[in-house]
């Protein structure tokens, strides 16, 4: 395998166990990955993934939330999780001694939630608080309403949050429900990254983790169908004006996904991009502008953010305009392709020093490709990126229907 030593075994429950030895690591990362997220709930469940994500932290019939805390702080690591539009993540980074506490803390959990009525309640609240925040977040609020528009009428076009609706009404037996027909082993991927033992590793998931279920199987998924360009503004009281401006992307397994990360990266995905370039360094316009992509089993998306305050922002949409002009009609340069790739590259091998990182890609690239890619494969994939190739997938991308979104002080005829 290269840079990494990845083992990979299937368990007869159909859980997976991804192990990446790191033999002079002085820490350890653990891992557990669920396949469903929130794309896959029901209209009037929408958050659910996200709620359980929390609950999953208050307690097993044998440890409350401050017994799990205490464990974790004990030895100095730290416990978290996050809720995708498509998996649901758990994970700890531990001193590497303390493996095996990690691996049995999470199997706990995460087999055994307490999930009662009393803390879905206070927890609702956390979360009905959390989605408060971000309401208060002008950027948070330009990006949530343009993947609305992208994904009009369809799961990843909604908060992976939820609504606050949905979060108020929802039922613990419905929160149980969920639970017990998608937290199964079918769907669960265990990934540890550090200085382990394969076979000692699946000998403690086996131990621990869940080991039957209601339902074996994936959730299944409907594409979503071709964005209509639309323009966007939302009044508010703000100093800045909040642009967001998003395309279709690709899926994750698009032969042209690793053209449009150069291409990315060419517009505003780094210090030497385009945008920042233009619209920072020369201008003065803006503290923050960058561009990013995401890529889901069936879609994607490109968009870019520009924050800039009401008096510079039809310069703003001016060189934006100008510049995806220029990207779309006149490719990228040599140099900017060598840059893009060189960036690409050093960055994701920088990132194999860590055992987070290394735990992370593992799990979720199982989750969510059924493989690991081999660093030497994802490498010669990056390097291997033409100037056609870039040019192809602008023109299938940014050339296409624009979702345009403006937050603050704008006029609601003018958009984004």
């Amino acid at each position: 395998m290269g840079m990494t030593d990845v083992e990979i075994s299937v368990l007869p429950t159909g859980l997976t166990v991804i192990t990446d030895s790191m033999p002079d690591a002085r820490s350890v990362a653990v891992g557990a990955w669920v396949g469903v997220g929130s794309r896959d709930e029901p209209r009037e469940l929408a958050g659910v993934s996200h709620l359980l994500e929390h609950l999953i932290f208050k307690g097993t019939p044998t440890r409350s939330a401050q017994d799990i805390a205490r464990s974790v702080d004990r030895c100095g690591g730290d416990f978290n999780a996050f809720t995708t539009k498509e998996y649901t993540a758990f994970h700890c980074r531990l001193p590497a001694g303390e493996w095996g506490m990690g691996v049995e803390l999470l199997a706990d959990v995460m087999s055994r939630p307490r999930l009662d009525a009393d803390d879905v309640r206070s927890e609702r609240h956390v979360v009905l608080e959390e989605l408060a925040m971000d309401d208060d977040s002008p950027d948070d609020v330009a990006h949530r309403e343009s993947m609305a528009a992208l994904f009009r009428g369809h799961p990843l076009g909604r908060d992976t949050a939820g609504e606050r609706e949905t979060v108020a009404e929802m039922e613990p037996e419905a929160i149980r429900s969920f639970f017990r027909r998608w937290y199964t082993p079918a769907t669960t991927t265990v990934a540890v990254a550090g200085p382990v033992v394969h076979d000692a590793v699946v000998e403690a998931v086996e131990r621990g983790f869940m080991t039957d279920a209601e339902s074996s199987q994936r959730p299944g998924r409907e594409a979503p169908s071709a964005p209509v360009a639309s323009t966007l503004a939302v009044p508010d009281d703000t100093e800045q004006v909040h642009l967001v401006w998003a395309w279709p992307g690709v899926a994750r397994t698009d032969e042209d996904r690793e053209a449009l990360d150069v291409a990315n990266h060419v517009l505003g995905g780094g210090l030497s991009s385009r945008l920042f370039d233009e619209i920072r360094e020369r201008r003065g316009l803006a503290y923050a502008v960058y561009s990013g992509t995401i890529a889901y089993a069936d879609s994607g998306a490109v968009s870019l953010y520009v924050g800039t305050m009401p008096e510079h922002v039809d310069e703003v949409r001016d060189v934006l305009e100008y510049e995806i002009e220029r990207l779309v009609t006149g490719g990228v340069t040599p140099e900017e392709l060598e840059i893009a790739v060189g960036y690409l590259t050093g960055s994701y091998e920088l990132g194999l020093d860590d055992t987070g990182a290394r735990m992370a890609r593992a799990g979720g690239q199982w989750t969510t490709l059924g493989r690991v890619i081999p660093v030497e494969e994802q490498i010669h994939r990056w390097r291997s990126v033409t100037g056609d190739d870039v040019d192809r997938v602008l023109n299938r991308t940014l050339a296409g229907p624009r979702i345009s979104v403006a937050v603050g002080p704008v006029d609601h005829r003018r958009g984004g």
